[in-house]
This record gives structure tokens, sequence and C-alpha cells, in this order.
């Protein structure tokens, strides 16, 4: 336990600060947006988390190719447990009465529902660890040019597609297929439509991880050349030896 926090707090000094915290808020935006169905149709159903979704698994994306799997596995727990504090305050929040005007929407909102905030973070967290095992693996595949465009570009686009169909998938099961029924006077979704808003909500963030993949490679490129993180990645080199 010591030596996980010692690397834990090396690794966290040595992140810049602007990957860190955008990884951080897109964690909590996506569990506040998941609380709205988009679109809901025979076929298809969309609920608003994918509109931040992808911003989450390009910063993991980032910090795997820069610092390897374990750091970026690391920073979507300590995330998860930002996001589960920050829900604690906000239903803390909602549950103090006020007579200064009607904040019944606000508390609705902030005040959440467990069982959405149970799913969306068991599905982070398992999609992340594959995501990032799987970046990671794809990348060791390009042994000629592991920096190049072509390794970033398949080890983000697959991981992502993956990681996010899976993200989608179990958080739309446990909520809208296993509880929801029980506790919304029995609005749910199928398991087709589950599917289906898995792989619709994929492509989506698919297209958006290729819109802004750019960026994320300029991010590494730059982190390489002046030599970001030195500390922990010495850190991780000796005790490899």
């Amino acid at each position: 336990m010591k030596k996980e926090r010692e690397q834990t707090t090396i690794l966290l000094r040595s992140i810049p600060a602007t990957v860190m915290t955008l990884f951080v808020v897109s964690v909590i935006c996506m569990n506040l947006l998941a609380n709205k169905t988009l679109l809901q149709l025979d076929w298809i159903a969309l609920d608003g988390g994918i509109l931040i979704s992808w911003l989450s698994f390009m910063c993991m994306d980032i910090v795997t190719k820069h610092f390897g799997p374990g750091a970026s596995n690391r920073i979507s727990l300590l995330a998860a447990g930002i996001n589960l504090l920050t829900c604690l305050i906000f239903f803390v929040a909602s549950i103090i009465p006020s007579n200064a005007n009607d904040y019944s929407g606000f508390d609705e909102i902030f005040g959440g529902t467990w069982f959405i905030l149970l799913g969306s973070t068991v599905a982070f967290l398992a999609s992340a660890v594959l995501n990032n095992m799987l970046n990671f693996a794809i990348g060791r595949a390009f042994r000629k040019h592991p920096d190049g465009k072509l390794a970033y570009a398949m080890r983000t686009y697959v991981s992502t597609f993956v990681g996010q169909f899976f993200d989608n998938f179990i958080f739309s099961v446990i909520v809208f297929v296993g509880l929801a029924p029980l506790f919304w006077d029995g609005f749910h979704w199928t398991v087709l439509q589950c599917a289906t808003c898995a792989l619709t909500g994929a492509l989506a963030e698919l297209l958006m991880e290729i819109l802004f993949s750019p960026i994320g490679y300029r991010i590494v490129t730059k982190w390489k050349q002046h030599a970001v993180g030195r500390e922990y990645l010495n850190y991780i080199k000796e005790e490899r030896v």
C-alpha cells in the first residue's frame, strides 16, 4: 500500500493539470448528463452522456500512450472517487430545505438517482480498464513506428470504440433493464435498445475521437519532446529493474 500510494502521488505530480482537470470534469458531467434520455425509439436509445464521454476516453488514451495503462487505470479510479464525492455533496445540497424559491428542479437533477450513479460508476471503471489495456496492447503491435500517427490512430480508434460500446451497454443494462423498471413506474429499455444504444453511441463517440485525435497526438508528441512526467517514468523504470 505504501508503494502504491507513493507511485500514485508521483503520477499526479507528473500529469499536466489541464488534462487531469478535463478528465475529472468530463467524468462528473457524464454522470449528470446520463440522467436524461435524448432519444428513445424501438431500435435506438441515447442518453446525454454521449455528449461528453468521448473526452474522458481521449484523456485516458493520452495518458495511456505516455504513462502506460497502469497510470490511466489509477486516474480513472481517482476520477470515479471524485465523482462519488461530488454526487454526495450534490445530494446533501438537494435535501437541505430552502424557502427562498422553488428548487424542486434543482433538487431533482442534482439530487441524482442512486442506481444511475451505480450503473455509471461500474460501467465507467470496467470500460476504462478495457480501453486502457486494449490501447496499450495495440500500441505494442507497432514495433517499428510506435510513436507514429498511424499507431496512435489505431490504438485510440479501436480502444475507444470497444471501450465506449461496453461502457454504454453495461450502463444501460444495469440502469434501464435491471433497476429503472422497479423504481420508474415500469420505464425500461429492451436489451435490443441497450445494444443499439451502445453501438450507435460508440460510433458517435468514435467520430468525435477521430475529429479530436490530432489534438491528442500533438499533446503526446509534445509531452515526449519536453520529457513531461520524467519523474514518474523514471520511477516505473526503476521498479521494473
